[in-house]
């Protein structure tokens, strides 16, 4: 059972996101490296990533956790578009997917100017249908979160997909390695996290703010926030526009202006997060070999 003393406040505007006397839960704690959770509140469970393990996990309030796929072709990332299908970047293929509702996989994406993706990590949908998502290296640099192989693209960029066209486009290039990416509640922005090094072995540590213009091309790249601990991976906004991010063994969060309010401990090193529950209150963190959930005062933005 967690203490109080798992919070560490920066700001007094963090007593009033957070729930003094909620306890940290750890619902599950038999994965390799777990990542990508998704809330479906329609049906009442979350599903995440297990990836060395090639599978997805589902779990469910007062059911426990079952596999729902495997194998899962080292799958990372998920989201759900506006019709609440399941959209997934799959490692192993190298390919951004969707889930339909008979349970079918369509490839949505694979390859840009003739090559293919280097290993799609994370993935949002606009409320125009536009899927926005990352391509780093990861789920290449060897065979345990993927198939070792050398990448195809000179650069790992951020693309939209367009949902009319099908057409992919480079959104933004200028990182390291572009890793979690939300739309802030308005979707006037996305942000995206910079995990990765350059040869010298710098860490970015901070995550990028774009202005999203006509709703499909990003500008004016800047620096949102630096991480004093760990690198951000995957992240959430609420409603009032706070992001919530992994960094280390802690979820750190950060208001609309880029400031540090605060800091909930994990035991382990946090991979994402994401808000569920039937209000939206319950923060889902995935970190290491397991999956835990805490309740905050914070609605989260995502839709649906």
């Amino acid at each position: 059972m967690a203490e109080a003393a798992i919070y560490e406040v920066y700001d007094p505007r963090f007593n009033a996101l957070v729930v003094g006397s909620a306890c940290l839960e750890e619902l599950y704690s038999s994965c390799r490296w777990a990542e990508g959770p998704v809330w479906f509140d329609d049906a009442q469970q979350l599903l995440w990533s297990d990836i060395p393990n090639q599978r997805m996990l589902r779990w469910v309030p007062e059911g426990g956790v079952f596999v729902y796929r495997y194998p899962s072709s080292f799958a990372n990332g998920h989201t759900r578009d506006r019709q609440g299908r399941l959209v997934s970047c799959e490692h192993g293929t190298r390919r951004v997917t969707r889930t339909e509702t008979d349970g079918s996989i369509t490839v949505l994406a694979d390859s840009y100017q003739g090559k293919r993706l280097n290993s799609p990590n994370d993935v949002v949908v606009k409320s125009d249908g536009g899927i926005w998502f990352s391509d780093p290296t990861y789920g290449i640099l060897s065979d345990y979160e993927g198939y070792k192989a050398e990448p195809e693209q000179p650069e790992r960029s951020v693309y939209r997909l367009d949902p009319s066209t099908g057409e992919l486009e480079a959104a933004a290039s200028d990182f390291f390695q572009p890793n979690g990416l939300a739309f802030s509640p308005d979707e006037t922005k996305l942000y995206v996290a910079d995990s990765g090094s350059n040869p010298d072995g710098f860490a970015a540590r901070h995550i990028k703010v774009y202005d999203v213009t006509d709703g499909t091309h990003l500008r004016n790249s800047r620096i949102f926030c630096h991480l004093d601990e760990g690198v951000p991976d995957g992240f959430r906004l609420d409603t009032d526009g706070n992001v919530w991010t992994s960094g280390g063994k802690a979820v750190h969060c950060f208001s609309p202006e880029g400031k540090l309010l605060g800091k909930i401990r994990i035991p382990q090193g946090v991979s994402n997060l994401t808000f569920g529950g039937p209000r939206r209150n319950r923060l889902f963190i995935t970190a290491t070999r397991s999956l835990y959930a805490i309740y905050v005062t914070a609605t989260g933005a995502q839709t649906p």
